[in-house]
C-alpha cells in the first residue's frame, strides 16, 4: 500500500532532511546497477566468446558477444514506458520490486546457462533472451531518485550533489573487476571458463536485495512522501511530453555522448584488445583496470567541486575537448597500457561526474520525470551501447587509430550539442 501524499508545501528544512537519506540510497542503487552492468561487460570479453561461440575465431567470438551487448540498452526506453503503466496498478514500490526481480533473475540465470558444447545454438539464444531481460529490469527500475536529489540540492552545491549518483559507476566497476581479478588470478584458465566465471553473476543477488530494501524504505518514508508532492517526481503522458520537449530530448540525449562512449573505451574495449593480443596474463590487465577505477573515483568527486566553481556547461565543454585530444593519442598510449587507462579513467571521472547534470533542467517540472528518463535511456543507447562493437570492428578492419576516431566523434557530438544549447538559451533571453 502506497503512502498517501499530502499537498502541503515543502520547507527548506524538510528538503535538507531528505537529502541525507537520499544520498545513501542513490549511491547504493547506482552501485547495484553498475555492478551488474560491468559483470556482464567483463564476462562478454573473458568468457562468452569461449563458452557460447567456440566454433569461430577469437576475434569473431568477441564481435558476436558484443552484438548481444547492446540489447539491454535498446529495450530500456520501451521497458521504462511500459513499467510506468504498471506503476498505476501496483504503485511505485511494486513497480521497483518487479523490475529488480526481473533484473536479478535475468542476471543470475546467465550464470546458470549451459555452454554451446552442451546444447548448441540454444545457449547463445538463451543469452540473448536473458540480456533483453536485463534491459527490461533496468528500464523498469527507473525511480527518479537521482532527479529528486539534483532538484532539491542547495543552489550553490548543485554540481556536488549531481556528482553523488555518478559515484555508483566507479564503485560498481571496481567491485566487479576485483572479483574477476581474483578469479582469473587464482583459478586455472580451464577452471575459470568451466565454472569460475559464474560466481559474479550470483553475487548480483546480494547487492540487488540490499538495494531493493533501501529503495522501498525510502519510498515508504515520510521524507519521500513530502518530496513526491513536487511535480518533477510524477510521470507525465509520453507523447504529450514529446510534443512539448522533443528538441530538449534530442539535446539531452547527445550532451553526455563523449562521456558515455569513453566509459567503454577505457574499460571494455581495452580489455578485449588485451585479450586478443594475449601479451600478458589477463589478470594483470584486470589489475590495471582496477587501479584505473581508483583513478576514476576521485575524478568524479573533483568534477563536483569544479562544476560548482566554474559551471557545468564549461566543465562538460572542457572535458569534451580533452577527450577529443585524448582520442588522437590512443595508438601511442596503448603501447604502455597504464598511460591509456589512467589518463582515460581520470578524464572519464571529470566528464561522467556531470554528464547527466544538465538533463533535468531542460524540462518543465510537469514533464521532468518522463523526459529525463527517456533522454537518459537514449543517451546510453547512442553513447555506450554500441561502443565496444564499433570500436573493436574498426580496430580489426582498419587498425587501432580508427577506434580513436570513433571516440573523437562522440566528443564532437557533445560539443555540437553544447553549442546548440548555448544558442537556444541565448535566443530565448
Amino acid at each position: 500500500m502506497e503512502v498517501a501524499y499530502n499537498e502541503k508545501p515543502v520547507t527548506d528544512g524538510e528538503r535538507r532532511q531528505v537529502l541525507d537519506e537520499l544520498l545513501v540510497t542513490v549511491i547504493m542503487a547506482r552501485v547495484t546497477d553498475h555492478f551488474g552492468f560491468f559483470v556482464y561487460a567483463f564476462a562478454s570479453v573473458l568468457v562468452f566468446p569461449q563458452v557460447f561461440f567456440p566454433e569461430v575465431s577469437r576475434e569473431m567470438g568477441i564481435l558476436y558477444s558484443f552484438m548481444i551487448f547492446p540489447l539491454a540498452f535498446l529495450v530500456r526506453p520501451i521497458a521504462s514506458q511500459g513499467f510506468k503503466y504498471l506503476e498505476r496498478s501496483i504503485g511505485r514500490s511494486g513497480k521497483i520490486t518487479v523490475a529488480l526481480v526481473v533484473l536479478c533473475a535475468s542476471t543470475m540465470a546467465i550464470g546458470l546457462l549451459p555452454s554451446y558444447a552442451s546444447v548448441g545454438i540454444t545457449a547463445p539464444v538463451l543469452l540473448v533472451l536473458l540480456r533483453i531481460g536485463q534491459g527490461i529490469g533496468l528500464g523498469g527500475s527507473w525511480d527518479g531518485l537521482t532527479l529528486m536529489l539534483q532538484n532539491n540540492a542547495p543552489e550553490n552545491r548543485r554540481g556536488w550533489y549531481a556528482m553523488i549518483p555518478q559515484l555508483g559507476a566507479p564503485i560498481g566497476m571496481c567491485v566487479a573487476v576485483a572479483i574477476f581479478y581474483v578469479l582469473t588470478g587464482f583459478l586455472t584458465e580451464e577452471e575459470f571458463v568451466q565454472w569460475g566465471w559464474r560466481w559474479p553473476f550470483f553475487a548480483v543477488l546480494a547487492v540487488n536485495v540490499v538495494s531493493l530494501f533501501a529503495r522501498l524504505q525510502l519510498i515508504h518514508s515520510d521524507d519521500h512522501a513530502v518530496m513526491k508532492v513536487d511535480q518533477e517526481m510524477k510521470p507525465s503522458p509520453f507523447f504529450e511530453m514529446l510534443s512539448v520537449h522533443w528538441r530538449d530530448v534530442l539535446l539531452a540525449t547527445f550532451l553526455p555522448l563523449a562521456s558515455y562512449a569513453l566509459m567503454h573505451m577505457v574499460s571494455v574495449f581495452p580489455l578485449a584488445y588485451a585479450y586478443l593480443e594475449a601479451g600478458q596474463p589477463i589478470s594483470e590487465f584486470l589489475l590495471l583496470v582496477l587501479i584505473g577505477g581508483a583513478v576514476f573515483l576521485p575524478g568524479v568527486v573533483l568534477s563536483g567541486v569544479l562544476s560548482d566553481r566554474f559551471g557545468r556547461r564549461r566543465m562538460l565543454a572542457v572535458t569534451s575537448v580533452l577527450i577529443g585530444a585524448y582520442s588522437f593519442l590512443i595508438t601511442n598510449l596503448f603501447e604502455t597500457g597504464q598511460a591509456y587507462l589512467f589518463i582515460g579513467f581520470f578524464l572519464l571521472g571529470l566528464s561522467y561526474g556531470q554528464a547527466s547534470a544538465i538533463l533535468p533542467n531542460r524540462f518543465q517540472k510537469a514533464y521532468r520525470y518522463t523526459g529525463s528518463a527517456l533522454a537518459t535511456n537514449l543517451s546510453w543507447i547512442f553513447g555506450a551501447a554500441f561502443a565496444p562493437l564499433v570500436a573493436m570492428s574498426l580496430t580489426l578492419e582498419f587498425g587501432l587509430a580508427s577506434a580513436g576516431y570513433y571516440l573523437l566523434s562522440g566528443a564532437l557530438v557533445t560539443l555540437v550539442a553544447l553549442t546548440v544549447l548555448h544558442y537556444r538559451d541565448k535566443k530565448t533571453v
